[in-house]
């Protein structure tokens, strides 16, 4: 599959708030997905697919959504970044956050195998 009919169909499911079905649609078993910060683990990196479904379905239990949108896929060679903008309450805390993020996928034999995110910390 093209990348950007990849990159199409991910951010379009992300857009309906099915990141469970883009992981599993198009996550290798291997993935890497590294955060700008470290995470309730306390490490940046989570490595393979069971550990990316899990953080994901921390951030699902562990948040309210407002809002949210997934802006792009921007196409490279072997790879596309998304803009991700959220308006969400941490469950826990109670406080509520405004955050926006990149993300740099990289796609390698139809799969995405690395995700990396970048924060806006000044938005």
């Amino acid at each position: 599959m093209f990348i950007q009919e990849l990159a199409k169909d991910f951010v379009n499911l992300c857009r309906n708030n099915d990141n469970l079905e883009a992981i599993r649609k198009y996550y290798a078993d291997d993935i890497v997905s590294v955060e700008a910060a470290a995470g309730p683990s306390g490490s940046k990196e989570t490595r393979g697919i069971e550990g990316v479904r899990a953080k994901n379905q921390w951030w699902i239990e562990n948040h309210e959504i407002h809002s949210g949108q997934a802006n792009g896929p921007y196409v490279g060679d072997d790879g596309f970044a998304v803009e991700y903008i959220y308006d969400f309450t941490n469950k826990p805390s109670g406080r509520r956050i405004q955050m926006q993020e990149m993300a740099l996928y990289t796609v390698h034999n139809g799969k995405i195998v690395r995700e990396q995110f970048f924060y806006n910390p000044g938005a």
